[in-house]
């Protein structure tokens, strides 16, 4: 090949971005839940930057104050700012979801390599856990654990660990089934073959090429975290001092919002809440149809 046709290949190649925005083009699902996410990212960073934290706590605002120029997004009964608490609410939404998908994703991961690359009795283990574990309803699990606790013990890290305690057995069941079909290809014989030991085909071979279904089943536990903590406390089962969204619709509705004319007040968080699982769930579907590749787009 000359050097004259290789800069013209050069040339006739698009640019990586290039590419991207043209996937992004096509995979409408994924482009409108990143544009929705950065959004809600933006609105969060901008607010921790601009706005005092303490005022989403009670006693920092005059009380049952309508949107205005002071307070765009109104105050509620206990005198907390809605825009503070929204902000520090949306920050407290996102981290428990990151830490609970991400401890649930990173477990299902592990027991999904280890269960079906090794097989035998812990393969056996592992399965027959997740049969036992798959048709207990995680809510009512969620709901007894919380409720059980003293209200004064609870955080943002326990209702993380609460929402996170079953959010493994969604990936494991992914993973084990997606490597006993990679570990089957001919790259992986052929790396076994050439001296490559288990952890470098398990690392270098089949983890590269599961990245997709490990993103998707990322996104996907975050939704279902961010959705638990979000139910557990609209019921009152979360750290109520904290300006969780669903605690601020939970105090609208203990105190009678609506019917007090205060509509503000809980239409906000349900606002966020519904921007929030909506983005994650668009993610969702366009890393699913990335990850597979029976509906994925052509280039």
């Amino acid at each position: 090949m000359t050097v004259a046709q290789s800069a013209l290949e050069e040339v006739s190649q698009p640019h990586r971005l290039t590419r991207l925005f043209r996937y992004l083009r096509r995979n409408k699902s994924l482009a409108i839940g990143l544009f929705i996410l950065l959004i809600l990212v933006a609105f969060t960073v901008i607010g921790l930057l601009t706005i005092d934290p303490r005022q989403a706590y009670p006693l920092a605002a005059p009380p049952r104050r309508p949107p205005s120029w002071d307070y765009p997004f109104g105050t509620d009964f206990f005198g907390r700012n809605l825009l503070a608490a929204m902000v520090v609410g949306a920050w407290q939404t996102a981290f428990i979801g990151v830490l609970a998908g991400g401890l649930g994703t990173l477990i299902g991961v592990v027991l999904g390599f280890v269960s079906a690359y090794f097989g035998g009795w812990i393969d056996s283990t592992i399965r027959v856990v997740c049969q036992i574990l798959t048709p207990i309803p995680v809510l009512l699990i969620q709901v007894v654990v919380a409720g059980s606790l003293d209200k004064r013990d609870v955080t943002i890290v326990t209702m993380a660990l609460i929402v996170m305690m079953l959010a493994w057995m969604g990936p494991t069941l992914v993973i084990r089934s997606q490597v006993l079909t990679m570990k089957e290809r001919q790259f992986v014989s052929v790396a076994k073959l050439s001296g490559v030991g288990d952890l470098g085909i398990i690392f270098k071979e089949i983890l590269p090429n599961l990245i997709p279904f490990i993103a998707a089943a990322f996104v996907g536990q975050v939704f279902l975290a961010v959705f638990a903590s979000f139910y557990l406390a609209v019921l009152g089962l979360g750290p109520l001092r904290e300006p969780l969204l669903g605690n601020i619709i939970w105090s609208a509705q203990s105190q009678g919002a609506f019917f007090n004319g205060w509509w503000w007040w809980p239409i906000e968080p349900a606002v966020g809440m519904i921007l929030i699982l909506g983005s994650l769930a668009l993610i969702n579907m366009g890393l699913d149809e990335l990850a597979n590749p029976r509906v994925r787009k052509a280039e």
